[in-house]
């Protein structure tokens, strides 16, 4: 177990909060990236299989916890971008 990996998870971790409180208030996509987020999710993925394949220890539980938060802000972005076409009707 590496504690900078643990570190730089937790650090990006504290920033998954405030981006979904700016999509659950903005009710709006503007300023976000479809891509960016997939990506992001990906990482996380691949870095959950790492542990699991590899090195498996307590981080895995802060990549699994990022992940999700990065699976909710996706789906909060589907439910903004439906509500942004819905307003374009």
């Amino acid at each position: 177990m590496s504690i900078f990996e643990a570190l730089m998870l937790l650090a990006f971790g504290c920033a998954w909060p405030a981006s979904i409180y700016t999509s659950l208030t903005s009710k709006s996509t503007e300023g976000k990236s479809l891509p960016f987020l997939i990506i992001i999710a990906l990482g996380y993925v691949s870095g959950i299989t790492h542990k699991i394949l590899y090195s498996l220890d307590f981080v895995i539980l802060l990549y699994t916890l990022n992940l999700l938060m990065v699976l909710f802000d996706l789906l909060l972005y589907a439910r903004n971008r439906k509500r942004e076409k819905a307003a374009l009707r």
